[in-house]
């Protein structure tokens, strides 16, 4: 099993700077991808970014590109969302996510096979 924990979220004013963390703990060398997905009141969860463990692969939605940027740290086993020229738009509910294989389509909630618990971040204008 692979269990995800976030940390960071909060409360920035417009045009602020979060950064999120998440710790994999378990079997975290079963997983392939890691994602941030998120969801706000009344909206369906959505894709913000995904790297893969070696860092080749880098995916982010385009609302979030040049703004936000998705790292990782394989030897804490930690993935970060350093979000940049926060807007009231990116508030939300976001969720680590962790999925086994590179193949497929990351963009996808469906194809992730492990959530975090979400961490709020709330953007005042």
């Amino acid at each position: 099993q692979v269990q995800l924990v976030e940390s960071g979220g909060g409360l920035v004013q417009a045009g602020g700077s979060l950064r999120l963390s998440c710790a994999v703990s378990g079997r975290a060398s079963s997983t392939s991808y890691m994602g941030w997905f998120r969801q706000a009141p009344g909206k369906e969860r959505e894709f913000v970014a995904a790297i893969s463990w070696s860092g080749v692969r880098l995916y982010y939605e385009d609302s979030v590109k040049g703004r936000f940027t998705i790292s990782t740290d394989n030897a804490k086993n930690t993935v970060y969302l350093q979000m940049n020229s926060l807007k009231p738009e990116d508030t939300a509910v976001y969720y680590c996510a962790a999925r086994r294989y590179l193949s497929g389509n990351y963009y996808r909630p469906d194809e992730y096979h492990y959530w975090g618990q979400g961490t709020q971040v709330t953007v005042s204008s």
